[in-house]
């Protein structure tokens, strides 16, 4: 049994996460000099810079099912990687706001598309006993593109003077590149081609490859999967009473995602930092620790979600994220000094990698049936970028300089968030099933009975 190629396909797919986080945070470093050089008002940059590519990924992930499901996998993932390489270099020539607005929304719709078919493409790809890993291998990369944009950012600062920006966006067109070439080197999902194209011949060839051990065993099981869903020859609505439990799961796990404050904390960490008593140069270079303890307890999280599962990984998160946010929110109040608020948001940087964030994409990919997967992971994904545009957006309107409402002390955004997490983690308590090392058919059968 050879599994080679199932690992260097969930790998190369992956790597539309390290696009995917390289652009997220890359905008952090090219945050103060746009606002300077296009004298934006807080709302203007909330909405047209800091989180116009996060619109865009709200438009991505609310769609990007639809081609997922009628085109394939692989196709879309090709498209994927022109929509990145496209953003990288029209955001960095861009001579005024708009342009950059738009160049960045295209940027987003890849983002967005890719946070559905990605995690769908790997988690269909891999066995039980690897799902996890597999699927944690894009949360991987998302965090490993976060450590090099902050890394980028900082050594690129000072290279090209007043247009440092525009080669910190620039640069991000290599990797996307990179990830389209090889992308033509792996094959369709073959749960797409037995439940889209009934072609089952070539599903079982690609099964074969990927190390399927009982080839014709799995096939039947992916045909009674989709008979088990249809009723009378029409599948049944995804807003139907039968996937309700689904829908619910998903939403909390994407709601509770963003109101953790990540996105809020990765998007302006340099300012945060400045506001903690930091200079421009040491808040950036202290992005970079939180880039590199995201991407260390990433590993944690990778080793752990099919050894302990996704509900106990989301519980020690949560612990992590309520205590770590509590403290940031008192070193703020009180004053306690850059080296005691440092250390509680690196607490919660790791709280996220190993919770939240090595499973969000994962138990999205995995709960939804074979026939609503691509409308599922679409549905999931987009009420994660909704809040987290949300947030971005009216993240100025508190926290500018001259005219946020807690400009000159952030403490109570820190303590609306822990709050947040303490209901998380009474929901997940409460509600959260523990889907590791089940098939995603027999996932299916559990989840909608």
């Amino acid at each position: 049994m050879n599994k080679s190629k199932l690992i260097r396909w969930s790998i190369v797919v992956a790597l539309a996460g390290f696009i995917f986080g390289f652009d997220t945070v890359v905008i952090s470093g090219a945050n103060q000099p746009i606002k300077e050089l296009w004298h934006t008002s807080p709302l203007f940059h909330g909405f047209f810079i800091m989180s116009m590519a996060l619109w865009g990924t709200v438009l991505g992930a609310l769609f990007g099912g639809i081609p997922t499901e009628k085109y394939g996998r692989k196709t879309v993932l090709l498209w994927v990687g022109v929509l990145f390489a496209v953003s990288a270099f029209g955001s960095a020539f861009a001579g005024n706001a708009y342009i950059f607005s738009f160049f960045r929304f295209i940027g987003g719709i890849g983002i967005g598309v890719s946070s559905v078919v990605a995690p769908i493409y790997i988690s269909e790809i891999s066995t039980p006993a690897t799902r996890g890993r597999l699927g944690a291998l894009y949360q991987f990369n998302i965090v490993f593109g976060i450590l090099v944009a902050f890394l980028s950012n900082y050594f690129l600062q000072g290279v090209g003077g007043s247009d440092d920006w525009r080669w910190m966006l620039g640069v991000l067109a290599v990797p996307a590149l990179l990830y389209t070439v090889l992308v033509f080197g792996i094959s369709e999902s073959p749960r797409w081609l037995i439940t889209k194209r009934n072609d089952l011949a070539k599903a079982k060839q690609i099964m074969l490859q990927i190390g399927v051990v009982d080839v014709e065993t799995e096939t039947a099981s992916i045909i009674e999967s989709n008979r088990h869903d249809s009723a009378n020859g029409k599948v049944a609505g995804f807003f139907s009473a039968k996937h309700k439990k689904i829908i619910y799961l998903a939403f909390m796990v994407a709601f509770f995602n963003q109101l953790s404050g990540i996105n809020f904390i990765l998007y302006y960490a340099p300012e945060i930092l400045e506001k903690a008593g930091l200079a421009a140069k040491d808040s950036l270079f202290n992005s970079i620790a939180i880039g590199g303890v995201n991407l260390a307890f990433t590993f944690v999280g990778l080793f752990l979600i099919d050894k302990l599962g996704r509900k106990t990984l989301l519980i020690i998160g949560s612990l992590g994220y309520i205590l770590s946010l509590s403290m940031v929110a008192w070193a703020f109040y009180s004053h306690a000094g850059p080296v005691f608020l440092m250390s509680f948001l690196l607490l919660f940087i790791a709280a996220h990698a190993v919770g939240q964030g090595a499973v969000i994409w994962v138990f999205i990919s995995e709960i939804f049936p074979n026939k609503i997967r691509g409308a599922g992971q679409s549905f999931g994904a987009s009420i994660h970028w909704i809040f987290a545009a949300l947030i971005t957006l009216i993240t100025p309107v508190f926290l500018d300089s001259n005219s946020g409402i807690f400009k000159d002390n952030p403490w109570p955004i820190f303590a609306f968030f822990a709050g947040m997490m303490a209901l998380q983690l009474i929901w997940v308590l409460t509600s959260v099933p523990e889907t590791k090392g089940v098939s995603l058919e027999e996932l299916e059968k559990k989840l909608s009975a």
